[in-house]
């Protein structure tokens, strides 16, 4: 039986808890992202009012919690060192881990990364999955070292992206599989069935962190395939914006629909068809196809209730978005 630290952060960390009990391997100890986010009143006022999903398995299985300020920290290193881990296995975390932390457990520390890797290596690849358009991502179990999602890969699963899926789907099915994952490739390690296998740097890829300007929507300047993928890429973690005149509205991710131009009109940006019922407007893109975005929000604190009139009165057929 393996003992195993697992570092992580929200759903990732809730399912790699269960897949390594579903190996039979001992948790020597857990180290939430949370600790290291919140200060300690709100963290204590926000497990006893608002748990976590990950805080209620560590309560409910009674798990011993590792309490440290950085997981490069001396405090941190001796807590490993005592607990002797086999294994530290790491999902969702955004510290840099120094080679001493790496080299800790008996055998190795492993990081478990969403995405095919050596592509879409970086901070957040269900998002960058998805506004690349491609058809399938995945989960990779790897061996760490001092770069970035760059160790041997030990084992990797496919996942399908449905063409209705935002980065919400996306993550909820990646999380379960790593689950599924991470309890393979333990068995597999127990039989000694495990090859490293070095990463490719020809075809690697990097996305950095977004920035502001990412999430405003330019209907002249992407198609209306690529307004979709964008606007679905970043739900649930920010909306994205077009504005009108000097007012900025937010699409609904799941009210996308792309449709043929039988109108009149041909210019990028040009709204063609309205309807304040169902909060829509269909607007022209870049490659002359229109992208009808229903349940429409206008930014602002009553956004969702003035919408409507917004559309009604202010809106008109012709009138441009950028």
């Amino acid at each position: 039986m393996f003992r195993v630290i697992i570092l992580g952060s929200g759903d990732m960390l809730a399912n790699l808890i269960i897949g390594v009990k579903d190996a039979n391997c001992k948790i020597a100890g857990v180290f939430r992202y949370e600790r290291l986010k919140h200060s300690f009143l709100y963290r204590k006022l926000k497990d006893f009012f608002w748990p976590s999903k990950e805080y209620s398995y560590i309560k409910s299985y009674g798990l011993p919690e590792i309490k440290s300020k950085s997981a490069n920290s001396e405090q941190f290193k001796k807590e490993v060192i005592k607990l002797n881990p086999d294994f530290i296995i790491v999902g969702t975390w955004s510290e840099k881990l120094k080679k001493e932390i790496i080299q800790l457990p008996k055998i190795a520390t492993i990081n478990v990364h969403p995405s095919l890797l050596p592509k879409y290596r970086g901070p957040n690849p269900y998002l960058q999955t998805i506004l690349h358009m491609e058809n399938e991502s995945g989960i990779t179990f790897h061996l760490m070292n001092e770069k970035y999602d760059a160790g041997p890969i030990l084992l990797q699963k496919n996942i399908k992206i449905e063409p209705e899926y935002t980065g919400k789907e996306l993550k909820e099915k990646t999380v379960i599989e790593a689950r599924r994952g991470i309890t393979e490739l333990l068995n597999m390690i127990a039989d000694d069935f495990v090859i490293p296998v070095e990463q490719n740097e020809n075809t690697a890829t990097y996305f950095p962190q977004i920035k502001n300007d990412d999430i405003m929507i330019d209907f002249t300047k992407k198609t209306a395939k690529e307004i979709s993928a964008q606007i679905k890429a970043f739900h649930p973690w920010c909306k994205t914006y077009f504005s009108h005149k000097n007012k900025f509205i937010s699409p609904n991710p799941y009210y996308l629909d792309i449709l043929e131009n039988n109108t009149e009109f041909k210019k990028a940006g040009q709204v063609v068809n309205k309807n304040e019922k169902e909060k829509s407007l269909t607007i022209i893109c870049k490659d002359g196809k229109l992208l009808k975005m229903s349940n429409l929000e206008l930014y602002g604190f009553l956004g969702k209730k003035i919408i409507t009139s917004y559309i009604k009165t202010k809106i008109k057929v012709q009138d441009f978005a950028s």
